[in-house]
């Protein structure tokens, strides 16, 4: 198809990670930059503030293997869907989308992610009298300590046969693990890519530490 490039000769492209959806950058393209990544399949942009060319991860080694291109309704947009083999943001996120401006209380209540987020922002922005400030105050042995905690009570429960006992405790278990995760720079994605490449419910693997 005929894509339409604007005055400047440019096409936003939203580039998604191709295993979880999620956005994780907005940049630009002209019809050079394009032809390189579908050339190279890996994305290739135009910087506008230094007017020229820039290859994803040529420095940083975060390179993004594409794997579709996608013009919406006006061939105006690209939806580009990568694997990507490092952060896709300069300051080292995840995502370039990371700032909240604003989230329902149903995403907060029923997203993984929503919480997962709502913890990081009680690490970067700590607030007085927050249990999740105070669990990043105190540190990773603290928190290693409240997962410990928290997984025998699920044991106990479970031991016990008690249903919702048992459900309470595994959500204490899901909080403080999230909260670990935020203290060690795990993403749920991460979690995701790691059970997604495994692909494994019915048999025993032993996981043995990568040496």
């Amino acid at each position: 198809m005929e894509l339409k490039f604007d005055a400047n000769g440019l096409i936003p492209a939203i580039v998604q990670d191709h295993y979880t959806k999620e956005v994780l950058t907005l940049a630009y393209m002209n019809k050079e930059s394009l032809a390189i990544t579908i050339d190279e399949r890996r994305t290739c942009f135009w910087s506008r503030s230094r007017q020229e060319l820039w290859r994803k991860g040529e420095t940083s080694g975060a390179v993004q293997h594409v794997v579709s291109i996608t013009a919406d309704c006006d061939a105006d947009a690209l939806v580009v869907e990568v694997v990507k083999d490092g952060p896709a943001c300069h300051t080292g996120a995840e995502s370039c989308f990371f700032n909240p401006v604003y989230l329902s209380d149903e995403l907060k209540a029923f997203s993984y992610e929503g919480l997962y987020e709502l913890i990081r922002g009680r690490k970067t922005n700590p607030q007085e009298g927050s249990y999740t400030t105070y669990l990043f105050n105190k540190g990773l042995d603290k928190i290693l300590k409240k997962v410990g905690e928290e997984s025998t009570e699920v044991i106990v429960a479970a031991c016990k046969n008690d249903r919702a006992e048992t459900i309470f405790e595994i959500a204490d278990v899901a909080y403080h693990i999230l909260v670990l995760m935020v203290q060690m720079g795990i993403s749920v994605e991460d979690i995701t890519r790691e059970l997604e490449k495994r692909h494994v419910v019915d048999h025993k693997v032993k996981q043995e530490r990568m040496q």
